[in-house]
């Protein structure tokens, strides 16, 4: 989803930030769909932590979308 996105680019992305972008897409599923984990709800299984990280990544490849807009 996003790391392909960043990977289409007709200039690319780099590589740090299409890692990024996969610890993303790896949240999609998991906190979307109420059966998407064996045992209990997403929100059992994601936390502080997890949502620091996301906030994190989201506005690294925001900030670098811009710039290339600029």
């Amino acid at each position: 989803m996003v790391a392909t996105l960043l990977k289409e680019l007709p200039e690319g992305a780099p590589e740090e930030l299409v890692d990024r972008a996969r610890v993303l897409d790896n949240f999609y599923i998991g906190t979307r769909y109420p059966d998407s984990h064996p045992e209990g709800p997403p929100f059992e299984h994601y936390g502080a932590i997890q949502s620091s990280e996301a906030i994190r990544h989201a506005s690294e490849i925001l900030e670098f979308a811009r710039l290339q807009m600029a």
